[in-house]
């Protein structure tokens, strides 16, 4: 049976949390995913509450779910903890520290990212979950997409401090060669695919 991929599911990130101004002391606000289907979009939302006031930092989550056969709704009201750990040129940068349990075992993972496949958003160890790259063939799995480049670009704040390249841009980088160098070896790969092709066609 194959894992469900991250990519497939709702998910919450402190990246967007930053982007978004969360991390504040005390904001609240709505998020919504939008999924096209055959029988047209389909948007879903869920509250968030995000508090970094004294030592009880946490990232609130609540949302009413409708059961698909039953038609039955549940409502969710739940804290997912935040913690910090220090950045290299000062300030401090949020994670979630997952708070779930898989086979009775608790998790406690800090993490960036938390995903929903199920009731609640956990993280992707508790789901069990792949990412679609590693699904891809080998022909394709080490294939940097133009728009993973872009968004690589959007979260360069500086290029350089001190003289030096910064992490962000230092990956921005790396992931720009990765891309040209995937599109020569994909195109290198395609035209041996064609020629033995051909071969066999002889």
């Amino acid at each position: 049976m194959s894992k469900s991929t991250a990519d497939d599911t709702k998910k919450i990130s402190t990246s967007f949390l930053k982007k978004h101004n969360y991390f504040c002391g005390w904001n609240s606000g709505t998020m919504t995913w939008t999924r096209s289907g055959m029988w047209g979009e389909h948007k879903s939302s869920v509250g968030i509450e995000v508090s970094t006031m004294h030592d009880d930092k946490y990232l609130r989550i609540h949302y009413t779910q409708t059961d698909r056969d039953t038609e039955e709704k549940k409502d969710f009201d739940y804290k997912i903890p935040l913690t910090t750990t220090p950045c290299r040129y000062g300030g401090v940068r949020y994670w979630f520290t997952c708070p779930w349990y898989k086979n009775g075992v608790y998790c406690g993972r800090r993490v960036s990212t938390l995903y929903k496949d199920g009731d609640y958003f956990a993280c992707r160890h508790c789901y069990n979950l792949t990412y679609e790259s590693r699904n891809r063939s080998g022909l394709y799995r080490s294939f940097v997409s133009e728009p993973d480049v872009e968004e690589a670009w959007k979260a360069v704040k500086r290029t350089h401090y001190r003289g030096k390249p910064t992490r962000k841009y230092k990956r921005y980088m790396r992931l720009s060669e990765q891309c040209n160098r995937g599109w020569i070896e994909m195109a290198v790969r395609l035209d041996k695919r064609f020629a033995r092709f051909i071969d066999n066609k002889k």
